[in-house]
């Protein structure tokens, strides 16, 4: 439903009011593609790399003998038979 002005006054309120929240969006959006390109910098994203790699080493180091020890007692289920 349209709202009904009774003055221009009101008008030219609601017409600041716009105004003023459209300038607010145009600085938040600034602000979050400011941040966005500052969270990709080459250091970041190659730190960021580094980290997943060094991760999945941390995984590796802790999966291998699990996996070493489960293909072990597989071969041997098999030699058995």
């Amino acid at each position: 439903m349209k709202k009904q002005y009774t003055t221009f006054d009101e008008l030219d309120q609601d017409i600041k009011r716009a105004y003023l929240q459209s300038e607010i969006d145009k600085e938040e959006l600034k602000l979050s593609l400011n941040e966005a390109k500052d969270s990709l910098t080459p250091g970041k994203i190659a730190t960021a790399i580094l980290g997943g790699v060094a991760t999945s080493a941390v995984l590796i180091k802790l999966l291998t003998p699990v996996a070493s020890f489960a293909i072990g007692r597989l071969l041997q289920k098999y030699k058995d038979k």
